[in-house]
């Protein structure tokens, strides 16, 4: 069975074919394309099938962006994609549209061992439901339920839960945050622009003197990237304690979803922050957050904690889910 996959973002689209083996996804060709270039997700998928000429048997798509009744309107991108225009397109039954969470959570399946990076090792059971806690441009949270066969992804929007202070500075954040959004969801902390508002609270609040050469950096570029650099480096006291807050945060809501979602299969932390921050998750502050569940902080030391690195999660995940439903 070939099958066409693609992880569609806002600012790069990957399609791949695949061949389902019994060992997993056999990569038969891969192409990697800027999103912006191009006036629709089917001018890509006719371009990556001119060029590899496979006939696909089944088809799936991740897609940054709400799945209603088969259709995406990108939030990034000016394209609205139809499933049932591009299966016309590619001569198919139908082509399924997913999430790109979703995505994600069934790409976890076709990791190796090299993809993850293992805060906890706990006790994994093979049959136990998964959490994914996916901090990036915002927070995505899901589960995969085990149905017999395959784990089985669910979305949620848990990422939009109400923040829940632990200490007094949490809560000092709190305040300053409703002050700014009215309520606060785990989404306006665990967030790249929710690192960049903990450091303005930091600064707001006279916590710290700001630097001015952090100034100059952000007012450049990437703010949130600009915090998080110069944290790893040392070289600023407060966007490392920025980071450190965002950590225990992240710590504190990981245990949060193992909780509310049992995830006795582990936690995965996708997203593109946790990669950029592994030797600060490897730090004891994550961790302890994590497992500071009370009564039930046993339960939660026994739950596996990794870390995604593959950054082709998502399109891997594609190819699994067409490759164990059709529909």
């Amino acid at each position: 069975m070939v099958i066409l996959a693609g992880d569609v973002g806002g600012t790069s689209t990957r399609l791949a074919y695949f061949e389902y083996a019994a060992t997993g996804l056999v990569v038969l060709a891969e192409g990697r394309y800027q999103s912006q270039e191009h006036s629709s997700l089917s001018d890509i998928v006719r371009r990556f099938a001119a060029q590899y000429r496979f006939d696909a048997d089944r088809a799936c798509f991740g897609i940054a962006g709400p799945v209603i009744d088969g259709r995406v309107r990108t939030p990034n991108l000016p394209w609205n994609i139809d499933g049932s225009e591009l299966a016309a397109a590619l001569g198919l039954d139908q082509v399924r549209l997913i999430n790109d969470l979703e995505a994600n959570t069934y790409g976890i399946a076709e990791l190796k061992a090299q993809d993850l990076l293992t805060l906890n090792p706990g006790a994994a059971d093979p049959t136990g439901t998964i959490a994914v806690v996916s901090a990036g441009t915002g927070l995505g949270e899901s589960l995969a339920y085990w149905d017999g066969s395959a784990h089985r992804p669910l979305p949620s929007e848990a990422g939009h839960a109400d923040f829940a202070a632990r200490n007094d500075l949490e809560a000092d954040l709190l305040l300053y945050l409703q002050g700014k959004h009215g309520r606060v969801s785990y989404e306006r902390v665990l967030s790249g622009p929710g690192l960049l508002d903990i450091y303005r609270f930091l600064r707001d609040r006279h916590y710290f003197q700001e630097d001015e050469a952090i100034i100059a950096a952000m007012n450049a570029g990437d703010a949130p990237a600009v915090i998080t650099r110069a944290a790893m480096a040392g070289t600023c006291p407060m966007c490392s304690k920025a980071l450190d807050i965002f950590i225990t945060v992240y710590g504190a809501e990981a245990g949060n979803a193992a909780l509310r979602f049992l995830a006795t299969g582990g936690v995965y932390l996708g997203g593109g922050i946790a990669p950029k921050i592994l030797d600060k998750l490897r730090g004891a502050s994550f961790i302890v957050a994590f497992t500071a569940k009370g009564r039930l902080s046993s339960l939660v030391q026994t739950i596996p904690v990794h870390v995604i690195l593959n950054e082709r999660t998502a399109l891997l995940g594609a190819g699994r889910a067409a490759s164990i439903s059709s529909s």
